[in-house]
């Protein structure tokens, strides 16, 4: 039986994009100046203190279409539970690797020591407080526990002849799964406002840490590539347009 690994992170990787600034600016400006916009997209003119003034517009108003000609693809390793609350948002283009094509590998989610615990509050509005040194070994070890116990019967099964469709069945949630995220900036605020928790957010949110991670990496990469929309984004209340 390969060999079990346990971690407490998550991968969050670039593959491709075509995603900029310039995207905006051009398809805002095709409403006034027709096909001369597509002209000064393609000289790739930087940046000018009336480009960011209409991108702050566009954000502030809520114009949100000009902010959807644009592409990242990203490639994502997470456990599965945190896959089941991406594909919530139906603003993704999703393809994930598949447990009945392929024997799924020994790689399972096991929170971290500094990862909060102890859940308090109500509905919608929760707070996560640290564990006690007590609750965090018995986390750590019963998800070991229970981990291995799971994958040993999953290789048994498979040894048996099962198909790999039905031996999948006695996995848990925090065994690792990866798939390719495909999204504009539009839809990527979105998420980002939901599954992220900042100050400054005009509507607060309680995102699960997990998938508040792959949103952090999503930002970090996306901040980049288009500087003045996201600066608008994070100065509007990080409300997506």
């Amino acid at each position: 039986m390969p060999e079990i690994e346990f971690r407490s992170d998550v991968t969050v990787e670039l593959v491709r994009s075509s995603a900029s600034d310039s995207d905006v600016l051009f398809a805002a400006r095709v409403s006034t100046q027709g096909e001369q916009t597509l002209e000064a997209a393609q000289d790739g003119h930087d940046a000018t203190s009336r480009d960011r003034g209409l991108i702050n517009y566009l954000m502030r108003d809520r114009h949100g279409s000009p902010f959807e000609h644009n592409s990242m693809t990203f490639y994502v390793q997470a456990p599965i539970f945190v896959f089941r609350e991406f594909m919530r948002h139906r603003m993704a283009s999703y393809n994930e690797e598949s447990g009945r094509y392929r024997e799924l590998r020994p790689v399972f989610y096991v929170p971290s020591d500094e990862r909060n615990l102890v859940q308090v509050g109500k509905p919608g509005a929760y707070d996560f407080l640290p564990g006690t040194p007590e609750q965090t070994a018995l986390v750590r070890d019963e998800t070991v526990r229970a981990s291995t116990q799971a994958f040993e019967a999953y290789q048994r099964m498979l040894d048996a002849g099962v198909a790999r469709e039905v031996a999948r069945i006695v996995l848990p949630l925090n065994i690792y799964s990866s798939m390719y995220v495909t999204v504009n900036a539009r839809s990527l605020m979105n998420f980002l406002s939901l599954r992220t928790k900042r100050e400054g957010s005009q509507f607060p949110s309680f995102p699960q840490r997990e998938i508040e991670m792959c949103a952090e990496k999503m930002e970090d990469v996306w901040q980049k590539l288009m500087p003045l929309t996201h600066e608008a984004f994070q100065s509007k209340g990080r409300v997506a347009p």
